[in-house]
């Protein structure tokens, strides 16, 4: 059986590493699928999808001048009327429950400043002044507001000799 480009082989599984899997076509000839040509979903780690002895389809993707063989399960399950799933399901990581994921509004409040930011700066009514020079004063203002807190806020925390600067 000659291999060519396109074409939809059965292999087997004979070696795992981090960045895919070795595949043997038989006729003392293998082709490596790549992690990203496994699945459409992002897999972390090849070992929840594959393992070796694993029998799989894969589609020939490039024969390289060397003799090295591209190939990929995702394109071979695509093109096969049956539409077979993998040996085994991949199942992503469950997702983190800490603050950053949680709206603002749930999050406790660290920083005073930053929740400044989400309130329009004060001095300015959004309903009756909205010509361009008054929103870019009240714009530095608040920028300058900003700039000041935060150079406060870091100046005490840098090291050196002398201690704040002014």
């Amino acid at each position: 059986m000659s291999i060519e480009v396109g074409t939809i082989v059965s292999g087997k599984v004979t070696g795992i590493t981090n960045f895919g899997a070795f595949i043997d076509l038989g006729d003392r000839k293998t082709g490596l699928v790549h992690i990203s040509e496994i699945s459409d979903s992002y897999i972390k780690d090849i070992n929840d999808v594959l393992s070796v002895g694993d029998e799989a389809k894969v589609k020939v993707m490039t024969i390289a001048a060397d003799g090295k063989i591209g190939l990929s399960i995702r394109k071979a399950q695509e093109n096969s009327d049956e539409g077979s799933q993998p040996q085994r399901e991949h199942k992503p990581a469950p997702r983190s429950t800490s603050s950053y994921n949680k709206p603002r509004e749930d999050r406790p409040s660290y920083n005073k400043a930053r929740d400044s930011r989400d309130r329009a700066p004060q001095g300015r009514d959004n309903k009756k002044d909205n010509s361009f020079d008054s929103l870019m004063s009240a714009f530095l203002k608040d920028s300058d507001d900003r700039l000041t807190s935060l150079k406060r806020n870091t100046e005490g925390k840098r090291g050196g000799r002398g201690g704040r600067r002014n």
